[in-house]
């Protein structure tokens, strides 16, 4: 952490999390301001949040809604969903429509504190755009176009090229098969294209295709690929 502590707006209607959640950000250095409802939350993003934390189940407007508004405003703070709902097309909608993560109720801190930081350097990514992405033993030069692994030159294909190029752009962010899709090609919407591009990618990739430690796969939503080292 810098001295400059990163201010998190933390929207939630159920007190115990809200204390439980000022407690341990607060311990890690964070700022903690907190909104039990919509309208308030709207009113604290005056105060410029580094980072939202979401409850989708809101008494007064549903988050899904807020998220909508958040987004809606041009604002492009990282926000992090947390769902009490573990149906995957709750999720899918919030990170189409803009959430950078999500976890389901009951979660563990520490998940959400990791899940915090990833966000956060996708935020400083997107606004000054690493030329050399690296995670373990690969490296990505997104100016020279060249990808490495274990210091060997990787070919790939303009699609897989592609593909690998958003998802460094996202590094750490969950990107659903629609985001995919509509990145990768103009009019398909069978998944499955993706799937066997995903496939191939990981075939050149991954030291072990079937067991991927880079290009992980969010079960019925989409892809991440691994933050950066």
């Amino acid at each position: 952490m810098n001295n400059i502590p990163i201010k998190v707006l933390v929207i939630d209607d159920e007190p115990p999390i809200r204390k439980l959640l000022r407690v341990r950000l607060s311990a890690q250095g964070y700022h903690v301001v907190e909104a039990q409802n919509g309208k308030i939350a709207l009113e604290l993003l005056a105060q410029r949040p580094a980072l939202i934390i979401l409850d989708l189940g809101l008494p007064d407007i549903q988050g899904i809604d807020l998220l909508r508004m958040i987004r809606g405003r041009g604002d492009n703070v990282p926000v992090v969903v947390l769902s009490s709902s573990g149906e995957e097309a709750v999720k899918v909608q919030a990170l189409d429509l803009g959430a950078d993560d999500y976890l389901t109720k009951p979660f563990w801190v520490d998940e959400l504190l990791a899940r915090m930081r990833a966000a956060l350097r996708h935020q400083l990514l997107v606004h000054g755009e690493l030329p050399v992405f690296r995670a373990g033993n690969i490296s990505v030069d997104l100016v020279r176009r060249v990808v490495r692994v274990a210091e060997r030159d990787v070919k790939l294909s303009p699609k897989e090229y592609e593909l690998l190029r958003i998802l460094v752009q996202h590094a750490g962010k969950v990107l659903t098969h629609k985001f995919l899709l509509n990145e990768l090609w103009d009019d398909l919407t069978d998944a499955q294209y993706l799937r066997v591009l995903v496939r191939q990618l990981r075939q050149k990739i991954e030291a072990d295709h079937e067991r991927p430690q880079f290009v992980l796969t969010e079960t019925g939503i989409g892809y991440r690929l691994r933050g950066p080292d």
